[in-house]
C-alpha cells in the first residue's frame, strides 16, 4: 500500500483521522469534499487558465489539513514551464519499466517544487482503438504493458511524497462522445481486458484514483457502486480516495457520494449546497459524509507522515538539465524503427541532409489539452539536426528545409543531399483532448478555459457556469465534439494526409537514402506508401528534446530499441469498427493484436515490433513451474555490429482451455543490454494471476488446470517455445 514507510502505524493514522473529524460540523465536512478552482484568478494573472498553479481544493487551519494540489499529466507537469517528457504512448514503446519510475521520479520532484501535493497524470485507459483522441496519453492496446509501465509511473511520483492519481475510472476509450457515451461490455471482458492495468496501478500503491465522464451501463460511471465500491474498494482493497474528472462527470451528487465518489473536482456542481441538500432531506447520512472525507484525511496523514527523500524541492529542480537530459534519453530509447533497407545508421560521412515536411520545423510535442506542458526550449527535428553538424567532430556541413509546399523544391534539395528526412504525422490539431471553440457556448467556454484556450470573449457567470458544468443533462448533451472545428478528438482517418502520401511517394524514389519520421500519438496506416520508403522510424511527440534525440539516433549515436506498443494492421477493417459519434456502444472480447489472431489476420508490423541497428538470436528456451507462477527463461546473443538493447517479451496461450481465451497474450517482458558479441540468460516470471480468466458465474477469478504455452521473442510475430 502507498503507507508502506509512512512514520504512523495504521491504527495512529486511523485514530488521528477521526479525532480530525469529529472536530468538524456537517458542512465543514461537505466543504472538505470539493475543488476550489480559481479559474479567473488563473486567467488574469497567469496569463493561463488551465492549471498555471496548484488547482487546489479546500482545507481546514482548524484541524490542519491542508488543500489537496493538483497538477495535471502525464507527459510531465503541467503547471508553470516544466519538463515536457516524450508523451505515454512514447514511453510505453520503450518496454523499460526502470525508466518509467525515473520519469515519474523527476514529475514528482517538479510537482512538489511547482506547490503540489497530487499529480492527476497517471493514464491508464487501454488503446482500444487507435483513433481515440487520448491514444497519446495512454501506454498502447495491451493491458499488461499498460499496468506495468502506469504502476511505475505511480512508484517514481510518489516517492516524493505527492499523490498519485490513476486515471479516467473507467472505460474511457472515446473522446469525442466522453460526456455522453454510455458503454457496455461483459462482467468478464471488463475485468480481463479494461481494468487489469488499473489494478496493477492501485496495487503498486496509489493514493487516488479519478472517475471518468462516461456512463456505464446506463449509469454515470463516477455514480456507480459497482465500479467505485465493489470493484475498487471490495474486491482490491484500495484505502485511498477517489474525485472526479473536471466539471461534467456527476449527474447526482448524492447518488455519486453513496456510490463511492468522495470528491467532486474542480468546482462545486453537485456536491457542496447540493451534498448539504441532500443531507438535510435524509438522502444522505453524516456516515455516508464522514466515510468519503476519511478516505482524504487518512491518505493526506499517510504522505505528510512519510518522510521526503530530498530536504527541499526548490524552483530550480523545475526543467532542469538533469530533467532535460533524461527526456532526451526518454525519446531516444522510445523511437520505434520499423523499416530499414541498407539506410540506418546514416554513415558518419554524411557531408548533407534534407529535412522535408512542415513538421520538421514545428514545435510538436502533443496536444493542447489538459496534458499540455508548457516547455522552453523545444528542439525540433531541424534544429536538432543543426546542432549535431555544428559539434566539431561532425562531418554533417549541411541541413536543407523545405516544408514540402513547393514540391518541385523538395525534390531538388532530396536529389542533392546525401540523405533525406521526410517528417510527416500529426499534430494537436489531429488528435488529442476535444475542444470546440464555439464562443456562444457557456458549455464550450468552460472547456476551452479548462483547456488553456481562453477566448476574452467567453463570460462565465452565475448560471451559465451552472449551465456549462451540467446542471441539466440537456446542456452536456448540447457538446456536440467532433463537428467540423473541433481541436483535437477522435481521428477521423488512420492515415497520414493525402498530401503527406504524396510528398512520400514522389520525393522517397529520388534518394536511396531516405527516412520517414513519423510524428505522432498513435498508430499511422503504412500501406499507401510503406512500398516506396526505404526507412520508417517513428518518434512519437517526442518531448522538449525530440531533435536531438533524433539525429543521435539516424547517425547510430544511439542504437533504437523501442518496440511498437500496438499493432499495424494490413488492413484497417482488421480493428473494431467503432463509431465514435454513437452515443451507446458495446466493447468486445476483442481488440488489437488479439482481434487479428481471433481472426486470423496477418498484420503490417506486429505488436511489439522493432528493428535495430544490430541482430539478436533467442536459444535455449527453457519452461519451469515455480509455486505461485511459470519462469520462462532463454539465451539471447547479440551477434550484430552494435552494442544495443532488446525487448524479450513472453507470451501465452491455452490451446485446450474450457472457456474462450485470446490465442496469445502478453505476460511478461524484460530489457536487456547486450554488447555485441556477446550473450546474456534472462529470466521472466509469470505470476498465476497472469494466466486467470474471470468466471461470471462464480464472479471469482479461475487459474485453471489446463495447458499453459509460453513463447519468447522480440515481438509477437516472432515466438521461440521449448
Amino acid at each position: 500500500m502507498f503507507h508502506k514507510n509512512c512514520g504512523l502505524t495504521d491504527e495512529q493514522v486511523e485514530k488521528l483521522a477521526k479525532e480530525k473529524l469529529e472536530k468538524l460540523s456537517v458542512k465543514e465536512k461537505v466543504w472538505l469534499l470539493h475543488g476550489n478552482w480559481r479559474m479567473i484568478r488563473d486567467a488574469v494573472f497567469y496569463k493561463r487558465t488551465y492549471n498555471p498553479v496548484p488547482i487546489e481544493t479546500f482545507g481546514n487551519k482548524k484541524i490542519g489539513l491542508k488543500p489537496v494540489g493538483f497538477t495535471d499529466g502525464p507527459r510531465g507537469v503541467v503547471m508553470g514551464k516544466s519538463t515536457a517528457f516524450p508523451v505515454s504512448m512514447a514511453r510505453a514503446a520503450s518496454f523499460d519499466r526502470d525508466l518509467e519510475k525515473r520519469v515519474g521520479d523527476a514529475i514528482g520532484v517538479e510537482a512538489r517544487a511547482g506547490g503540489a501535493n497530487y499529480f492527476g497524470g497517471v493514464c491508464v485507459n487501454l488503446l482500444m482503438h487507435p483513433a481515440g483522441g487520448r491514444a497519446q496519453e495512454s501506454y498502447g492496446e495491451d493491458p499488461y504493458l499498460v499496468g506495468e509501465m502506469g504502476a511505475k509511473l505511480v512508484e517514481g511520483v510518489q516517492k516524493h511524497n505527492v499523490m498519485a492519481c490513476v486515471k479516467h475510472f473507467a472505460v474511457n476509450n472515446m473522446e469525442n462522445k466522453r460526456f455522453t457515451v454510455d458503454v457496455n461490455c461483459s462482467e468478464r471482458t471488463l475485468r480481463e481486458v479494461y481494468l487489469p492495468h488499473f489494478k496493477k496501478a492501485i496495487d503498486a500503491g496509489a493514493a487516488s484514483v479519478m472517475g471518468s465522464y462516461n456512463k456505464f451501463r446506463g449509469e454515470q460511471a463516477s455514480e456507480s457502486s459497482h465500479l467505485l465500491t465493489d470493484i475498487l474498494r471490495d474486491d482490491w482493497g484500495f484505502q485511498g480516495f477517489a474525485i472526479t474528472d473536471f466539471i461534467f462527470a456527476l449527474r447526482d451528487g448524492a447518488k455519486a457520494l453513496k456510490a463511492g465518489m468522495d470528491m467532486e473536482m474542480p468546482i462545486p456542481v453537485h456536491f457542496g449546497n447540493e451534498l448539504l441538500k441532500a443531507y438535510d432531506e435524509g438522502k444522505i447520512t453524516e456516515e455516508d459524509i464522514d466515510r468519503a472525507l476519511l478516505r482524504r484525511i487518512r491518505t493526506q496523514i499517510i504522505f505528510e507522515q512519510t518522510k521526503d527523500p530530498l530536504p527541499e524541492y526548490k524552483k530550480e529542480m523545475i526543467a532542469s538539465k538533469e530533467h532535460y537530459d533524461l527526456a532526451q534519453e526518454v525519446a531516444e530509447k522510445s523511437m520505434v524503427l520499423i523499416k530499414n533497407q541498407n539506410v540506418l545508421p546514416l554513415p558518419k560521412t554524411t557531408q548533407s541532409i534534407a529535412v522535408i515536411g512542415k513538421l520538421g520545423n514545428t514545435e510538436n510535442i502533443g496536444d493542447h489539452g489538459s496534458s499540455r506542458v508548457f516547455s522552453e526550449g523545444i528542439i525540433t527535428a531541424l534544429e536538432g539536426l543543426r546542432r549535431y553538424a555544428s559539434k566539431m567532430d561532425s562531418e554533417l556541413k549541411e541541413v536543407f528545409y523545405s516544408d514540402g509546399s513547393n514540391r518541385k523544391e523538395a525534390m531538388e534539395l532530396a536529389k542533392k543531399a546525401d540523405a533525406v528526412l521526410i517528417v510527416c504525422g500529426n499534430d494537436f490539431n489531429d488528435e488529442g483532448e476535444c475542444v470546440m471553440p464555439d464562443p456562444d457556448s457557456d458549455l464550450n467556454a468552460i472547456e476551452c478555459m479548462a483547456n488553456g484556450f481562453l477566448n476574452n470573449n467567453h463570460k462565465i457567470i452565475g448560471n451559465g457556469m451552472e449551465k456549462a458544468a451540467g446542471k441539466n443533462d440537456q446542456a452536456v448533451a448540447s457538446y456536440t465534439s467532433g463537428d467540423e472545428g473541433a481541436v483535437g478528438g477522435d481521428r477521423k482517418s488512420l492515415s497520414l494526409k493525402p498530401e503527406e502520401i504524396e510528398l512520400i511517394r514522389e520525393v522517397a524514389p529520388l534518394n536511396p537514402n531516405t527516412v520517414v519520421f513519423l510524428v505522432c500519438g498513435s498508430m499511422l496506416m503504412t500501406k499507401e506508401w510503406d512500398d516506396v520508403a526505404p526507412a520508417i522510424l517513428y518518434s512519437w511527440y517526442s518531448g522538449v528534446r525530440g531533435g536531438d534525440a533524433l539525429a543521435r539516433v539516424l547517425f547510430g549515436e544511439v542504437n533504437p530499441s523501442g518496440k511498437l506498443p500496438f499493432v499495424i494492421p494490413k488492413e484497417e477493417s482488421h480493428l473494431p469498427q467503432v463509431d465514435f459519434g454513437a452515443n451507446s456502444i458495446t466493447y468486445d472480447f476483442y481488440h488489437g493484436y488479439r482481434k487479428l489472431d481471433h481472426e486470423g489476420n496477418t498484420p503490417a508490423y506486429p505488436f511489439g515490433f522493432g528493428l535495430s541497428y544490430t541482430t539478436y538470436a533467442y536459444e535455449n528456451v527453457a519452461v519451469e513451474r515455480l509455486e505461485n507462477g511459470y519462469q520462462v527463461s532463454c539465451k539471447i546473443t547479440n551477434s550484430g555490429e552494435y552494442d544495443g538493447e532488446e525487448v524479450a517479451q513472453v507470451y501465452v496461450c491455452m490451446p485446450h482451455s474450457k472457456v474462450e481465451r485470446h490465442v496469445k497474450k502478453l505476460c511478461g517482458f524484460e530489457k536487456l543490454w547486450i554488447p555485441k558479441g556477446t550473450s546474456k540468460n534472462v529470466s521472466i516470471f509469470v505470476p498465476d494471476e497472469e494466466l486467470m480468466y474471470y468466471d461470471e458465474t462464480e464472479n471469482d477469478w479461475i487459474l485453471e488446470d489446463t495447458d499453459y504455452v509460453f513463447q519468447i521473442g522480440p515481438n509477437a510475430g516472432e515466438l521461440y517455445g521449448v
